[in-house]
């Protein structure tokens, strides 16, 4: 293809005077056919000779009913809202049918649509056994799509294998692009879509290490990673035609192989925050329960019972579990 060619609007006519116009021929054909049958079959009663006149009337008139008038049907194209036909005449590019309406084109035009087999079907009839047939349509939707690849596994940047999945909202903008550039533009987006995501991924950890909590990750930083994805899919996909709206994270999960002890990995770092706030927060009510004992005059302790009164503090306070106490009868020394 011609790296300079662009999407151009097809020449056309208005498809319902041409519809009324063919239908009035063919039933023009029919009255002309009849009407100098009548005139031959009179005039061979009459023992006339036969009249070439009449004859290549005869003949001109089957030929359109036959086949002129059929092959002018199928010149009649109609296009829904958001649908678009690209047309070729001969192997050449004729041009593209994009808004809605009912249009005439040159009959011998073939539409394109090369990712048709892409999308689903539609049943229009049955055949002698029951079964539906199916056939693929050659408009081009230009509304947006959902692609929706199966899920990967993809090293991240530490090298720890992930489980995920994206989303991608699409359109066609570029029919002659989308058509001619690439062989099926639906599989191309599909394959750049995989490669993009890769790329990507392997640039980012899972998570954040323990000793910089601001570092970007694949858990935390989705949106500036969804819009980093969606521009390098753009990229890839440019000289197609297509347009990427949308892109998105849907699944993301560690490897089953490694899932179980970044789990107790997970776990381990929890307790460990939870045991450290316990103690920080410990240690503030012992400080300020030696304050208060100090300020008030209630009681003088000397170092040893003050290690004795901490330490049974800390034991109370950091328990994971209800503490039993002991009541001391006896003097405090």
């Amino acid at each position: 293809m011609n790296k300079n060619m662009a999407e151009k609007k097809a020449p056309t006519s208005n498809g319902m005077i041409s519809l009324v116009l063919n239908i009035v021929g063919m039933l023009a054909a029919i009255a002309v056919i009849v009407a100098f049958s009548i005139a031959l079959e009179a005039d061979a009663r009459d023992g006339l000779p036969v009249s070439v006149i009449y004859v290549l009337v005869i003949i001109l008139g089957s030929i359109h009913l036959c086949i002129t008038g059929p092959i002018l049907f199928v010149g009649i194209k109609i296009l829904k809202p958001n649908e678009a036909l690209v047309l070729t005449l001969f192997g050449k590019y004729y041009g593209t049918l994009k808004d809605e309406g009912m249009y005439f084109v040159n009959p011998f035009c073939a539409a394109n649509n090369p990712a048709s087999a892409y999308f689903r079907p539609a049943v229009t009839a049955l055949d002698t056994s029951g079964v539906p047939k199916m056939t693929l349509s050659k408009k081009i939707s230009l509304k947006s799509m959902t692609l929706n690849n199966d899920k990967q596994k993809i090293n991240d940047l530490l090298g720890t294998p992930v489980i995920i999945g994206i989303v991608v909202i699409w359109r066609v903008v570029d029919t002659a692009k989308a058509v001619f550039n690439v062989e099926n533009y639906a599989d191309y987006l599909s394959i750049q879509c995989d490669s993009a995501l890769r790329n990507i991924i392997r640039l980012y950890p899972y998570d954040a290490s323990n000793d910089d909590d601001n570092e970007k990750t694949l858990r935390s930083s989705s949106q500036e990673i969804a819009l980093r994805l969606k521009n390098e899919i753009q990229q890839k996909v440019e000289n197609a035609g297509l347009e990427i709206q949308e892109a998105r994270i849907t699944h993301l999960a560690y490897a089953p192989e490694i899932a179980a002890a970044m789990l107790q990995r997970q776990q381990a770092s929890a307790i460990i925050d939870a045991r450290q706030m316990i103690v920080d927060g410990a240690v503030g009510m012992v400080e300020m329960a030696l304050a208060k004992l100090s300020n008030n005059n209630i009681i003088d302790l000397d170092e040893e019972r003050k290690a004795q009164m901490i330490s049974n503090l800390l034991v109370v306070l950091c328990s994971s579990k209800e503490v039993s106490p002991v009541v001391n009868s006896g003097t405090l020394y």
